[in-house]
């Protein structure tokens, strides 16, 4: 079953977001992450990673910029959090004065 998310930053100054995406333990099993930047008029920098307490976290996206409009698919994702074990983040970093925007559909 696949889970959407519309993660969209604050008004404040902060130029980072970071968001929970999947919870450790929330039996989800991934197959791909479509990511697409819906922010009207900048681009936006966005990491993606697995995390798990004490082992750090592990990038499938690092420092990726997403233009306006522009969609990726990342397909090729072989993460099962079924064990409580890894918990899936996204970071977005705002490349001005805009906060990001960004819509997010995992498979």
């Amino acid at each position: 079953m696949a889970e959407y998310f519309n993660i969209t930053g604050t008004s404040s100054a902060a130029a980072e977001l970071t968001r929970e995406l999947l919870a450790p333990g929330e039996n989800v099993k991934v197959s791909s992450i479509s990511l697409t930047n819906v922010e009207g008029t900048n681009n936006c920098t966005v990491d993606l990673y697995i995390e798990k307490k004490g082992k750090g976290k592990f990038y499938l996206l690092k420092g990726v910029e997403l233009i306006i409009g522009a969609t990726l698919i990342h397909d090729d994702v072989s993460f099962d959090n079924s064990r409580g074990q890894f918990g899936l983040y996204i970071k977005l970093t705002k490349s001005a004065s805009e906060t990001p925007n960004v819509d997010v559909i995992i498979k």
